[in-house]
């Protein structure tokens, strides 16, 4: 397993550059997912790893030795892609063992691994199908097989769960997760769904238009944002985000807008310069307690319940913002009501109105 860096990449395309300098390093056996809106250079980034795009300038380190100028086939990679990409001629077991055929190992060492990696995938009843007997998921099963049995150094998923439907896409994640576990070796993992980056990632990657934005475990991105875009980009539903106006009054330290006035702790004014500026907050919609006794209250006006099962999603309407709350779903809501909850001092995020840095 390779010791990864890309140092100054970049790509252009004509005189559109996608990838501005990226460095990004690497580590042995881990699973990074890079994450971010379509177009932020994240597929561009696994294909010149891949070697399928050559970058524009800067170098790719697989520990410590450039391997720009190498072909894919010399790099040690597999890659699985966002379409299946198999042979519709060929049944599973072909389709799977094909790079190993063309490499000449013996037969025998090709069965046994195709074997190993068809219980590891649960598709060994499938060896002798054909792709356009199989369905979606099986299909995008057979596509990672082809990948695993090569025994590469470093695996990369190009939004391998994409063309799939909802509920196999559920289940697709939990399969790649225990694979993660049983298999020791890099993976790097491309797609826009941060539900999959949040729930497979050792480390999450953000970009956005080429530039990484932040780094770091699941946990670090969702309780501790960069930035305005991370805090929104990573939680389901998303985080909520007001205008608002700091203020200290006789000691008191808080945030003000149209239609809530919060108190901050003390904490959070230690990292302010001024007492007195325009500032955005972020709330997640976790956050809101129904127990408006639990923090500082905040009156929401009722615009649409979502019921979701266990729980609903609450569109309500703080001023002229709409605001999404996660509510028991035990207790029905109607739309009009005006609720009152409450919201802790700990929970509230403030970033700057121009930059969108975390303050």
């Amino acid at each position: 397993m390779p010791h990864i860096v890309l140092d100054q990449v970049t790509k252009s395309f004509g005189v559109h550059q996608v990838l501005p300098p990226l460095d990004l390093d690497l580590d042995d056996g881990e699973f990074t997912v890079l994450v971010g809106p379509s177009g932020c250079g994240k597929s561009t980034t696994l294909r010149i790893l891949a070697g399928l795009e050559i970058p524009s300038s800067g170098e790719i380190y697989f520990d410590d030795q450039p391997i720009s100028a190498l072909e894919p086939k010399d790099r040690d990679v597999a890659m699985v892609f966002q379409d299946y990409a198999l042979y519709p001629h060929m049944n599973v077991a072909k389709n799977m063992s094909f790079a190993l055929r063309l490499a000449r190992v013996p037969k025998a060492e090709i069965d046994e691994k195709v074997k190993q990696v068809a219980a590891l995938l649960n598709i060994q009843d499938y060896l002798h199908r054909k792709p356009a007997e199989l369905s979606g998921g099986q299909r995008q099963r057979v596509a990672m097989g082809r990948v695993l049995v090569r025994d590469a150094g470093t695996f990369l998923f190009d939004e391998p769960l994409s063309n799939l439907d909802a509920q196999l896409r559920a289940k697709m994640r939990t399969e790649l997760a225990e694979m993660r576990d049983k298999i020791d070796k890099n993976m790097i993992y491309v797609t826009h769904d941060q539900t999959e980056a949040m729930t497979l990632g050792d480390r999450i990657v953000v970009m956005k238009g080429g530039v990484i934005q932040q780094q770091g475990t699941p946990e670090a991105l969702f309780k501790r944002p960069a930035n305005k875009f991370v805090a929104g980009f990573i939680g389901s539903p998303p985080m909520n985000f007001l205008h608002g106006e700091l203020s200290e009054t006789n000691g008191s330290f808080r945030v003000r807008g149209d239609g809530f006035d919060l108190p901050l702790n003390d904490e959070q004014r230690s990292r302010l310069e001024t007492a007195s500026r325009p500032v955005e907050i972020g709330i997640r919609p976790s956050a809101f307690s129904a127990d408006s006794q639990a923090g500082a209250p905040i009156d929401l006006h009722l615009v649409v319940s979502e019921y979701l099962g266990a729980h609903s999603v609450l569109v309500t309407r703080c001023g002229v913002e709409d605001v999404l709350v996660e509510y028991d779903s035990a207790t029905p809501m109607k739309a009009g009501t005006t609720m009152t909850f409450g919201v802790r001092s700990d929970d509230i995020m403030l970033f700057d109105v121009t930059t969108g840095v975390t303050l």
